[in-house]
């Protein structure tokens, strides 16, 4: 057969980025629409446990040898970084045991470290944030550990407000969390944070900021935004106000 009139240009050269995912996340499809299309996601995940999302369920998925094992789960590919998506898990025992989750991915062989936190925290000094606003799917307690986080950084969380699920996060749609944002949001807050790599939150991102007028950060954005930024990428979908902070270090 001839090929010749046949274009086989491609596939495009992919670059990874390892995720280390809590047992139950079913945001996959979400994760994606933040990533370009040369860069693939390979997923890992901690193992079940029966419980519903609080402290207990933070601090079981956020265990070293459970981060450890997904990281070398997902070396086989190179990813250039790996990535720990989940806020809880990641905020739970404050900055320092964030530090500690990178660097036991670092331990494991990975290349380079995220958590979903960490991001958080690169995207607060990165904007200059201060007095941030806050929405969650937790119960209070699991809320409260992440205000103290953003206290460790300097943050003042003017207003918050939590939907107290103990599971089934994904299921909750659209309207419900864009009416959060809009309670949660004051006339001093610089931005809204929306918690839980498992809260779908895609398509309000845009349309909310232009409302507020100030960023609407969330989880999934800022984590594979902070994956992005140590590739040397620009970010893609929603999130203006993050769009350009690693721009001048993306390839020319």
């Amino acid at each position: 057969m001839d090929l010749s009139d046949i274009d086989f240009d491609g596939p495009v050269t992919q670059r990874g980025i390892g995720v280390i995912a809590p047992f139950d996340l079913a945001l996959e499809r979400e994760l994606w629409r933040w990533t370009p299309l040369d860069v693939s996601l390979h997923l890992a995940r901690t193992p079940f446990e029966p419980v519903p999302v609080s402290l207990e369920m933070a601090e079981l998925v956020s265990e070293k040898r459970h981060v450890q094992s997904a990281t070398r789960d997902v070396l086989g590919v190179d990813p250039e970084v790996v990535a720990y998506l989940c806020t809880s898990g990641s905020f739970i025992h404050g900055l320092g045991y964030e530090s500690e989750l990178r660097r036991s991915i670092l331990e494991a062989g990975a290349p380079d470290a995220v958590t979903t936190s960490g991001a958080l925290a690169e995207a607060v000094r990165a904007l200059g944030l201060r007095r941030v606003s806050v929405i969650t799917p937790y119960d209070a307690d699991l809320t409260d550990r992440l205000v103290a986080f953003l206290g460790e950084l300097g943050v003042a969380v003017p207003q918050c407000h939590y939907l107290g699920l103990g599971g089934g996060i994904w299921r909750v749609n659209y309207r419900t969390v864009a009416e959060l944002i809009l309670a949660a949001d004051t006339p001093d807050s610089e931005a809204v944070f929306v918690s839980c790599t498992n809260l779908p939150t895609y398509d309000i991102v845009e349309p909310l900021e232009r409302r507020l007028g100030k960023p609407v950060l969330t989880a999934n954005q800022l984590t594979v935004w902070a994956c992005l930024g140590r590739m040397g990428l620009p970010m893609v979908g929603p999130g203006r106000w993050l769009a350009d902070v690693f721009r001048e270090e993306s390839p020319s």
